[in-house]
């Protein structure tokens, strides 16, 4: 039988073992969460910090993280990646080898001894960048001397002053703020094995600093490098008082974002930050509450992995694995389906942020909070990417439950709108977070300092705003659009800054222009093109972490992959395309791949957390984006039209 032939009770039998995996993955309370799993180094730093702290050693937690990061050990490199065979990455190596060499494993022993000779061929550890050298440097494995100095008294800079952490992203920040007071104290870890990684130096080897971002203007180089050696020149020359007040303000700031035992930003660097800030103070209190935050991010029975592995989670997602499920348990249109979303929605109402006005009031003072976060609680940081997709769920639901949700929706759309940004974009935690020239600063080789308006990020924006009914002419609508069809790549493609890559970007603008009325324009019909264009020959659509070069080559292809292939047919069905051969070998490529428990295999990583930097496996993606896809064409056929009605 052709794939367009297949009969509509196969799909039916196909969504229904779906939604039943998915249903059946729900917590009692009603959400979502699966696992959210990084590069090799969360699980090498968390060993790190225990070591730092002089915790006593938990050998069977070491085992497991050491099991760990000796399989995802490149054989091909030798080194450690920052997605599933990726390509070598110093920085990572050199913390997963500081780890194991920690944890026990003889530098003798043939994985250490392959990953040291990648190591010294790569530079060794003076090539790594400005975080990994921090982290070398509490353990007087290396010099404070090659870090970019940041002062304290950063903190205290007036809004207009060049450098101001206002004008960072929030995860920089949250990020920083407590290495300012680390790299003021320069404490040294307890270390009470004294484990360094000498052997990890070339001789007379100097630091060659780098940059990850394009097109960094010569001028901002020049004047940061120069900031960075006057600071260097004067960094003991600070009044003490000025000192002092300078740290408790970062203290303080800290402190007030602690965020309980769910954490500093709720995100893995920040939180382990703020528990070596602590201790250096001697603050235990504080100290203990963070250190329970980080705890609560170790897998010990991770899913689909060897006996005995341990890694450790960058950050929980259940805000945002809750609205996904949500939508596809929608999609589905089942009685169970309706109620295990309903029970997922219910679940997401109380978790709006409504009563703290976290670090985006800086750029609009008079909005009222509205937003939900990516994590359990991160009420400082709510995003527009989580909200956007929570209201559209919500809105879904209307039909069936009422005025249930209509005054979440509307405190939701209210936040959104006011956080669009001049250019009629948003971002995903601020408004106008576009200070570009901050990525020049020697302390931003990494060269994720920002967060600036997306592609991706803004059509979850303008898809929400559509579907609730916003009018094509409004003002902040056509501002949206222009803003979109302006970042349209040539190739017809979109970026996608939060998901792997293109792909994830151009299914992320044909849902909005679809919502926005925009389905059968010009820039709808270029992006469905590429789309087909980069469909693999088995039917699916795959692409690799590496699309995220830095001369932005465009779609770097791979083999076919489930979340993937679902956000291509996501896109495809978005503007009409529901009836073209292209999407029937898709759906055909997920139906066959459908596994006897009704979820779908993926191992590769197609979340990106920071480009080049720092890439994520979500784990839920293969378990919702299929079961979406696939009951959205079933749907369809089954109503004989090409026509989706939803924004999302």
């Amino acid at each position: 039988m052709a794939v367009a032939e297949l009969a509509l009770d196969t799909h039916d039998t196909v969504v229904v073992r779906a939604a039943d995996a998915l249903a059946a993955l729900q917590q009692p309370d009603g959400h979502w969460v699966f696992e959210l799993e990084a590069d090799a180094t969360i699980p090498a730093e968390y060993v790190l910090l225990r070591h730092y702290l002089g915790e006593p050693v938990d050998a069977d937690l070491e085992a497991g993280i050491a099991r760990y990061l000796r399989r995802i050990q490149s054989a091909d490199h030798d080194g450690w990646g920052l997605f599933h065979d990726g390509a070598f990455d110093i920085s990572a190596s050199v913390k997963a080898y500081f780890a194991l060499k920690m944890i026990g494993d003889d530098t003798d022993a043939g994985n250490m001894a392959r990953a040291r000779a990648a190591i010294l061929h790569a530079g060794g550890a003076a090539a790594v960048n400005v975080f990994t050298r921090i982290q070398l440097a509490l353990f007087a494995a290396g010099p404070w001397s090659t870090i970019p100095t940041m002062p304290p008294e950063l903190i205290l800079a007036p809004r207009w002053f060049p450098v101001h952490l206002g004008k960072m992203a929030y995860w920089a920040r949250t990020v920083i703020v407590p290495l300012l007071v680390l790299g003021a104290i320069k404490p040294v870890a307890r270390n009470p094995r004294g484990i360094t990684v000498d052997e990890l130096y070339l001789p007379r080897a100097t630091v060659r600093p780098k940059s990850n971002v394009a097109g960094a203007k010569a001028f901002w180089r020049i004047a940061f490098g120069a900031l960075d050696a006057a600071l260097k020149v004067g960094d003991g020359l600070w009044p003490q008082r000025l000192r002092a007040r300078a740290i408790r303000a970062c203290v303080d700031f800290v402190t007030a974002r602690l965020n309980g035992d769910d954490g500093l930003g709720a995100i893995y660097p920040a939180m382990a930050n703020s528990v070596m800030m602590f201790d250096a103070l001697g603050d235990t209190v504080h100290r203990d509450i963070a250190r329970a935050a980080v705890e609560k991010l170790v897998v010990r029975a991770p899913e689909g992995r060897g006996a005995g592995e341990v890694y450790c989670q960058p950050c929980f997602s259940p805000v945002w694995d809750t609205a996904l499920a949500a939508h596809a348990m929608l999609e589905v249109r089942s009685p169970a389906s309706e109620a295990a979303a309903d029970a997922g929605l219910d679940w997401l109402i109380p978790r709006q942020v409504l009563d703290v006005r976290g670090d985006w009031a800086d750029n609009a003072p008079d909005l009222r909070p509205g937003g939900w976060a990516f994590q359990y609680a991160n009420a400082h940081y709510p995003d527009l990417d989580d909200t956007a997709a929570v209201v559209c769920a919500l809105d879904r639901a209307r039909g069936r439950v009422g005025a249930r949700y209509d005054e979440a929706i509307a405190r939701g759309t209210e936040w959104t709108v006011g956080l669009q940004s001049k250019d009629g974009g948003w971002g995903a935690f601020d408004a106008d977070n576009s200070y570009h020239y901050l990525n020049n600063i020697p302390f931003a080789d990494h060269g994720a300092l920002l967060d600036p308006p997306t592609a991706d990020v803004s059509a979850r924006c303008v898809s929400m705003l559509a579907q609730l009914g916003e009018p094509a002419g409004s003002d902040r609508m056509t501002a949206a659009v222009a803003y979109l069809v302006r970042s349209q790549e040539a190739d017809g493609s979109w970026f996608g800054r939060w998901g792997v890559n293109y792909i994830y970007g151009t299914w992320s603008a044909l849902c909005a222009l679809n919502a926005a009325g925009l389905a059968r324009g010009d820039a709808a019909r270029r992006g469905a093109d590429w789309l087909l264009a980069v469909q693999n020959p088995d039917g699916g659509w795959g692409e690799a972490c590496d699309s995220y070069a830095l001369d932005r080559t465009g779609h770097v292809a791979a083999a076919s992959r489930a979340s993937q292939t679902a956000w291509a047919l996501l896109g495809l069905m978005a503007v009409g395309w529901a009836g073209d051969p292209a999407v029937a070998r898709g759906v055909a490529w997920l139906t066959e791949r459908q596994r006897d428990d009704g979820l779908w295999d993926e191992e590769s990583y197609t979340g990106g957390g920071f480009p080049r930097v720092f890439y994520l496996r979500y784990h839920g993606y293969a378990k919702i984006f299929p079961l979406w896809a696939l009951a959205r064409y079933r749907n369809l056929r089954a109503a004989n039209t090409t026509e989706v009605g939803w924004g999302l």
